[in-house]
């Protein structure tokens, strides 16, 4: 297990130096559009040579975060490689090398330390995830399915003649109504500031730095990435974790209606699982009545703290949001929380359920989350395996998240309350892990270094195996 008790070190006193947006794919920066329709692509490489054409094909159409808001293209196109992309693309045996542990080893291969187990182990992902054919994902967004198609159309034709690039996979996703998730709340809320990224949004939470998120900027430590290897190849680029999730509604609306006496505390014992009701409006500032009113308005639906709530009175400590990102509520420990954040780009696939619903139409609907950060282990890895499904650091046992853990039926809720807290008991699994994958999203100058690399290189790359 990884130690709570752990120093952030010294955070920069000097300004960070500018962030080269126009190098930086805009995944990484900007928010998706709203309203979004997009698809996720997967491909195989089985030809370096084609694979590094397909990529000098494609390059001029990745958008770049500086150009996020006036676009060239109808839609965004942003791209990210598997490791074993990067060796099927002929990538030097050197750099290969270079990369941090879990990233090589892959997602799945990871199973143990995220406790992927059960419904959610590998052996139950769909295809092509955890397998050594997932080499490139494409991430396509756009505004109408009519600018969709016209962008997946210079996807289709940066490959169309070059036979041993094949398509294994293809997911399209969209907005559901109201701009909600599955579950009914509202998506997409919050993200940490990276700075120097643009204008700090209102409120008091504090910016983060950029090198948490993209390698050659100093982080909160005021170290800069010095892996992979060359420069070339690290510069403005970030991992990416990828996470598809099946979202079971009818057995989340069946189990509140099982543990209340109303609708009314239907509607409270699911805020307080996930920290927030469904409008958006959080607990610590909402604590007893939803506010739709606060819930739509961004410069005050995240602009919060628990300073007030350390008994968890109003969010409990295992609340959903409480758990990933715990903001001030851990500032009595030695926790440095600012090296445990990343950037959350989600997207929902499949139809809703629809409402007063309670058993499952055997519909696939759900999530996919990109989860970005300079750093897997100690931001993706240790969110996972220590906040999401480990209780401890709350003072909680073995209680997880009870709307993303790995609960199977023995799951616990705590409900902090005065003068007894309330404990809820045989929590389901609301979310099954559908497949995963560990990728790295380059800049685009290290995109244009891997699609230039010579022949020679790639020979290079293969004796020195």
């Amino acid at each position: 297990m990884l130690s709570l008790k752990e120093s952030a070190g010294e955070a920069l006193s000097t300004p960070s130096p500018a962030l080269e947006v126009s190098d930086i794919q805009a995944t990484v920066l900007r928010p998706r559009p709203k309203p979004y329709c997009g698809e996720y692509v997967i491909l195989r490489v089985g030809n370096a040579e084609q694979g590094r054409e397909m990529l000098r094909r494609i390059l001029p159409h990745v958008a770049p975060a500086d150009e996020w808001w006036v676009p060239s293209l109808p839609g965004w196109l942003g791209i990210a490689f598997t490791f074993e992309g990067l060796k099927a693309l002929g990538v030097p045996q050197s750099s290969l090398d270079s990369f941090p542990i879990e990233f090589r080893q892959g997602m799945a291969a990871r199973a143990e330390t995220l406790h992927d187990f059960g419904a959610n182990a590998p052996a139950n992902w769909e295809y092509p995830f955890g397998t050594p054919d997932v080499h490139i994902a494409l991430a396509i967004y756009a505004k109408t399915n009519q600018d969709l198609q016209e962008v997946l159309d210079i996807a289709r034709k940066s490959h169309h003649d070059l036979p041993q690039i094949s398509v294994v996979y293809r997911m399209e996703f969209g907005e559901l109504p109201e701009g909600r998730n599955p579950f009914g709340f509202k998506d997409g809320l919050h993200n940490p500031h990276v700075e120097g990224s643009g204008p700090a949004p209102a409120g008091t939470e504090a910016q983060v730095k950029a090198g948490e998120f993209v390698m050659s900027y100093p982080d909160e430590k005021g170290e800069t990435a010095n892996v992979p290897i060359p420069l070339e190849l690290r510069r403005n680029g970030t991992f990416v974790a990828i996470r598809k999730f099946h979202m079971n509604v009818a057995a989340f609306r069946r189990y509140l209606r099982a543990e209340a006496s109303s609708p009314e505390e239907e509607e409270l014992i699911a805020a307080k699982m996930v920290g927030r009701w469904r409008s958006g409006a959080p607990l610590v500032l909402a604590p007893n009545h939803d506010d739709p009113a606060l819930g739509a308005d961004g410069n005050r639906n995240n602009d919060f703290s628990y300073a007030n709530d350390m008994k968890g009175l109003s969010c409990p400590f295992s609340a959903h949001i409480r758990r990933v990102n715990p903001r001030d509520a851990l500032k009595d420990e030695v926790v440095a929380v600012n090296l445990h954040h990343f950037l959350r780009r989600g997207t929902n696939y499949g139809s809703p359920l629809p409402e007063g619903v309670l058993e499952d139409d055997g519909a696939e609907r759900g999530g996919v989350f990109l989860l970005i950060g300079a750093y897997l282990h100690r931001q993706f890895e240790f969110i996972q395996s220590q906040w999401i499904t480990d209780g401890n650091f709350i003072s909680h046992g073995t209680e997880q998240d009870p709307l993303i853990g790995n609960n199977d039926g023995e799951g616990v809720f705590t409900i902090p309350r005065a003068p007894v807290r309330r404990r809820l008991k045989g929590v389901p699994r609301f979310v099954s892990v559908r497949g995963g994958e560990y990728c790295f999203m380059p800049g685009l100058r290290a995109l244009r270094w891997i699609a230039d690399l010579k022949p020679m290189m790639e020979a290079d790359n293969v004796r020195s195996r």
